[in-house]
């Protein structure tokens, strides 16, 4: 297999952008774009935070802030509807996200001859600048303290339940699996304690969310109830450690996809990343935590 270089990622990349541009308007699934870039559903979004320095939610939404202040300069068309325009439900949910983007209100950029409607970009992709799609860059490289390994790793058996809703509620999950599998003396000194997010929170509705608490099982356990049993795959994987609080584990996801990987050589196997969390959250300050990112590489 020939090595996918950081131009290849981006050229892919660059595929997706042009298609949000000329349909800004109409619903981009996850499958779509990620077909279009030749990336597999369950990583485009990470590569693309990573890639970009924004989310696919927040690229759409300040694409077409741009397009709107285009429009107020450009046009006399009535600020209600430049805000229909832009995706929003009201003149002062409009205002307040325009606020927040150029500083001043829709009128107030209006009037302001030199007012710039560009957003700051670290990706320099801007709303119909075919310029900026030829210039479109990368974000900066890995922190030093970032160290990703490749690891062979062992298929792995594991009890699971899955929690539908957003990642930061999955602790009921949580508490149910460890207290079942507690009574059952499964949580040995050697039991690996697995976290996986199937679903990117920007873009699935939070009630559709899907995370798999997962502890180690051996050969005899069999499903009970709500709890499953899964094999996570084996092969392949990069793996970097992620100090800190969960909730910004998405940071450390896209400097792994974003960032190492383009410039790898690798390519990612289709199924989840996964997470293994090396301590507890029960008796660890949050800043103390640490948890290792796996995620699925291609046979080199």
């Amino acid at each position: 297999m020939k090595a996918t270089t950081l131009q290849d990622y981006k050229q892919r990349l660059l595929r997706v952008l042009v298609c949000i541009q000329r349909r800004l308007d109409a619903p981009l699934s996850l499958k779509e774009l990620a077909a279009l870039a030749c990336f597999s559903p369950y990583h485009f979004h990470r590569i693309f935070t990573g890639m970009l320095g924004e989310s696919l939610k927040s690229h759409i939404r300040r694409l077409r802030l741009e397009r709107a202040a285009g429009r107020l300069k450009l046009s006399r068309r009535p600020v209600i509807e430049v805000a229909l325009e832009a995706g929003y439900d009201s003149p002062e949910a409009f205002s307040r996200a325009f606020r927040a983007a150029f500083g001043m209100s829709p009128s107030g950029f209006r009037r302001d001859r030199g007012a710039c409607g560009l957003v700051r970009a670290r990706s320099g992709v801007h709303y119909d600048r075919a310029q900026a799609l030829k210039r479109f860059r990368t974000t900066q490289l890995l922190d030093q303290g970032m160290k990703v390994t490749i690891k062979k790793v062992d298929p792995a058996r594991v009890a699971f339940i899955r929690h539908l809703g957003p990642y930061s509620e999955c602790g009921a999950a949580w508490d149910k699996l460890l207290t079942f599998m507690g009574k059952e003396g499964l949580l040995g000194g050697d039991a690996m304690f697995i976290g996986i997010c199937h679903d990117d929170p920007d873009i699935t509705p939070p009630d559709k969310v899907r995370y798999d608490a997962c502890v180690s099982a051996g050969p005899s356990f069999t499903a009970q109830g709500e709890i499953g049993v899964q094999t996570i795959p084996g092969g392949e994987y990069a793996v970097a450690t992620h100090f800190g609080r969960y909730s910004r584990l998405g940071q450390s996801y896209g400097k792994l996809l974003g960032q190492w990987l383009p410039r790898s050589g690798r390519e990612l196997r289709s199924s989840p990343c996964f997470e293994v969390y090396l301590n507890s959250p029960e008796s660890t300050a949050p800043e103390d935590l640490i948890t290792d990112l796996y995620a699925p590489l291609a046979p080199a």
